[in-house]
């Protein structure tokens, strides 16, 4: 193994060890040399995960199985070891196996496939929360919809190196290069959450992997989907439509909090977002102090 390979390798297992010690406040994102899901920060990508699996224990043999015969067939009736080819035409019960086989394999999927489909559209309680997200080239808008009229907006865009000491977000650990953003969504644990997503000028797509959520952005159309978040912590997504050439410098952040820090936030942030974050980051970063000095 060469010398930048060993560094490669060097510096992945360092960024697993740290995210490892950021606990919660970095509760998932992209790691180095990650071949899994991220971990599942709701049911509905609880459900994804288990369908993932389920489905490879049919997928897999059947690779095994076609790669056994086409292996079995190239020995067994290339021309060297059976020189005079078979006439058959037909095998009725050859036949009846490879219709009936893939049907039944097929429902296999489909049956859970369409109650996973079911269940990401159909939120189990009524939404507490609304928050519009509108993409533009290249950050994204959101509006949280109050019930008295007293909303919340502002823009999230990339958060770049020279803001990081502004935003007190030094830690690339917590907060990853091409992934922060200068304002995260702010939303409360075990809450049902619903998002209206739409664009203003070309297409975008909010995609949030640990929720499972994956919406598209239309201009002039509003698509809706939701998410309860059931651990706190940051949550870091990317716009998955191609929409230009800052295409990949479009994150999407989301901080789960619980229920008091949401309501103190909120009522902050009706006067000034990024002080409103401010107050946020500061209460966190005091309760995690806390917690490592018991």
């Amino acid at each position: 193994m060469n010398v930048l390979k060993k560094s490669a390798w060097l510096a992945g297992i360092l960024s697993i060890v740290s995210a490892a010690s950021a606990g919660a406040a970095m509760a998932a994102q992209p790691q180095p040399w990650q071949v899994t899901l991220q971990p599942a920060a709701t049911g509905i990508m609880h459900e994804i995960r288990w369908f993932e699996t389920y489905t490879l224990w049919f997928l897999v043999p059947i690779v095994l199985l076609v790669l056994g015969l086409l292996l079995f067939v190239i020995v067994r009736f290339n021309k060297r070891a059976n020189p005079n080819p078979s006439r058959t035409s037909h095998n009725t019960m050859i036949e009846v196996i490879w219709t009936v086989g893939p049907v039944l394999i097929l429902l296999m999927f489909a049956v859970p496939s369409f109650q996973l489909l079911t269940a990401q559209y159909t939120p189990p309680t009524e939404p507490e929360i609304t928050i519009k997200a509108t993409g533009y080239q290249w950050y994204w808008g959101y509006e949280y919809q109050g019930e008295e009229g007293e909303d919340v907006s502002f823009d999230a865009l990339l958060l770049t190196d020279e803001d990081r000491a502004e935003y007190g977000k030094e830690d690339k650990a917590v907060y990853p290069r091409l992934l922060a953003v200068d304002n995260e969504i702010v939303v409360p644990v075990n809450t049902t959450v619903r998002l209206l997503v739409t664009a203003g000028d070309v297409l975008h797509s909010w995609a949030m992997p640990a929720f499972g959520v994956k919406m598209d952005a239309v201009p002039g159309r509003l698509n809706e989907t939701w998410f309860n978040v059931e651990q706190e912590g940051i949550y870091y997504g990317q716009c998955s439509e191609l929409c230009g050439k800052d295409h990949a410098f479009m994150p999407i952040a989301v901080r789960a909090v619980s229920r008091e820090q949401y309501d103190s936030w909120l009522a902050a942030a009706r006067d000034d977002v990024e002080e409103a974050n401010r107050m946020l980051m500061a209460a966190i970063d005091s309760q995690r102090k806390l917690a490592s000095a018991e």
